[in-house]
């Protein structure tokens, strides 16, 4: 253990939110602009404390589970604690996912209830749920009977003007109010900080996203530290354009805001750079969040000038390798002199290592830190698995309190991602300095992350393959400046009728997540193959970089 014993052990997620409540009963806890939304730690857990009765009035019980569909929104947040404060495993769900997507995760996840907003930008969400769902549209505010789903018992509606006719949530609250004080007591004594609370999903490499189980341990430890290693105190206020539907936004987000008793401003319900930049100078934040692309964005924005960034102190830039002159210019031009690169995976909770805010800037713009306290480290070799020494490039994998309880329902990629030794294999090649500091140098999975979202090229695949004139298929990432990577297709025809890139990116556009759909498409004769017939993807990207001329985005230096 370290020195102090974090405060968060053995407790949940709901005491931990009372514990802050009682401690700082006025302190300013949310803060959403969008919506004018604003509450205390008092007011969050009574309202906590509401849509909690409302979720014992839908019949939910511990371990059911609850899916939530939307963008960053005050209900987003009374739900994240109300399933905790209960037992009811919350299932996130990708504001950008569409019919396939959101079908095999409301399956997969044997989801008892569905939260969900209207729409999203061009996403009209109760028709995707029409159509993936029929019985949605015929149920109202009532139960749901579906031979597809039939774990799926209710559907709650998250808009304010609530014009589907479904659940509204201030008619569930009304439900609530049903339920007894001692009741919710009663539930909140049936828990334990070992139990699983979150699932949230992850794209890997073999296709449809994976559910990594979470338990209250797992996530309250990952926001403790990652808050103390910021050095967070109460009154910080700590700026979260990230979507809470990713570890991102409703780890180190939410849960760290409630463990610090810090305060968490909300710019928009996606993420805009101007609106956060206006966030940061009317509410005088002092940390911020985001993926490189998140804070490119903000330093290219063409008002950025006209705001006073000058109360940022420190942060968090994660979710894909962090260029070195981009965390260069965050420090010098946005004032953020303790920014801190965070490296993990959501199936580690998701930070396993962090830079100090003590460290040198070398330190902290050339690595991804140390791992965060109590959790182990270690770099293997590929094809042996023998532990490397410093100085070295092979697999990090992490073994502590990070580590996910396991895949939902999938014992077969749980035993793939966890060894019989309790390692968490993360895919990504890392090299351990002198120091003790590590830096990525690769990527073992094909996985391709772009601005933040992980893309499974095998479901790009699958996709393409539908098309009645796409003979063979293999998609992968190529480096891009401002997301980091973009997506490539390597499409070879089978000569029927011709195709164009367009076509393609339209074929693609039909169901797959707009992240998800090919910058580029190139159709080729043939594909780099081994002896074995076994086809060689590193090689079709190194022909791309140089094909498209993305020598300079490939040269990019990270962390």
């Amino acid at each position: 253990m370290s020195e102090s014993k974090p405060p968060v052990i053995g407790k949940t997620i709901g005491q931990v939110l009372s514990e802050t409540a009682s401690r700082y009963p006025d302190h300013e806890a949310l803060v959403f602009l969008q919506s004018g939304y604003k509450c205390t730690y008092s007011e969050l857990d009574q309202q906590v404390d509401a849509a909690a009765k409302g979720l014992i009035a839908l019949g939910m019980e511990k371990g059911d589970h609850l899916a939530i569909w939307s963008t960053n929104h005050p209900e987003w947040v009374m739900l994240q604690f109300a399933t905790a404060r209960i037992g009811v495993v919350l299932i996130t769900i990708n504001p950008a996912y569409q019919e396939s997507e959101l079908k095999f995760v409301i399956r997969q996840s044997d989801a008892k209830v569905l939260a969900l907003i209207d729409r999203f930008r061009s996403s009209d969400y109760l028709q995707i749920l029409q159509n993936v769902c029929p019985e949605s549209s015929k149920c109202g505010a009532g139960p749901i009977e579906s031979t597809d789903f039939p774990r799926l018992k209710q559907v709650l509606s998250l808009s304010s003007d609530n014009a589907s006719g479904l659940l509204g949530w201030e008619e569930f609250l009304q439900r609530g109010r049903h339920v007894t004080d001692e009741q919710l007591s009663q539930r909140g004594k049936q828990l334990s900080s070992d139990d699983a609370i979150n699932i949230q999903y992850t794209s890997g490499t073999t296709g449809f996203p994976k559910g990594a189980v979470l338990t209250h341990q797992n996530i309250l430890l990952n926001a403790w530290y990652t808050g103390q290693i910021q050095r967070f105190e109460p009154h910080d206020r700590v700026c979260v354009p990230v979507p809470l539907y990713h570890c991102f936004g409703c780890v180190l987000g939410t849960l760290s805001a409630a463990v610090h008793a810090t305060t968490m401003i909300s710019p928009h319900e996606y993420f805009d750079p101007t609106l956060t930049l206006e966030a940061i100078a009317a509410e005088k934040c002092t940390a911020i969040y985001g993926v490189p692309t998140m804070f490119l964005a903000q330093l290219q924005d063409s008002r950025f000038s006209e705001f006073d960034c000058s109360s940022l102190r420190t942060g968090i830039m994660a979710g894909n390798p962090c260029p070195i002159e981009l965390m260069k210019r965050v420090t010098n031009e946005m004032g953020v002199q303790e920014i801190t690169i965070a490296y993990g995976l959501t199936e580690a909770s998701p930070v396993i290592t962090q830079t100090h805010t003590t460290d040198p800037i070398e330190v902290r713009v050339g690595t991804i830190g140390r791992p965060i306290p109590d959790v182990e480290v270690k770099i293997i070799d590929t094809d042996t698995g023998v532990t490397l020494e410093a100085g070295h490039s092979g697999e990090l994998c992490a073994r502590g309190h990070v580590v996910m309880c396991g895949y939902y329902n999938n014992e077969q990629a749980t035993a793939l991602a966890i060894d019989k030794e309790g390692w968490l294999h993360s895919g990504d090649l890392a090299i351990r300095n002198d120091d003790g500091c590590y830096r990525i140098t690769g990527r073992l999975k094909d996985l391709i992350i772009r601005g933040g979202e992980n893309i499974s090229p095998r479901e790009i695949e699958e996709r393409l393959y539908e098309h009645p004139n796409i003979e063979e298929v293999q998609v992968v990432g190529v480096p891009d400046v401002k997301f980091g990577e973009e997506v490539l297709a390597c499409i070879k025809t089978n000569g029927d009728q011709e195709l164009s890139s367009e076509q393609v990116q339209e074929f693609c556009r039909e169901t797959l997540a707009h992240f998800k759909i090919p910058k580029y498409v190139e159709f080729l004769d043939e594909f780099p193959m081994t002896v074995t017939g076994k086809i060689q993807k590193f090689k079709l990207r190194e022909w791309a970089i140089k094909h498209l001329g993305l020598q300079d985005a490939a040269d990019v230096e990270t962390a």
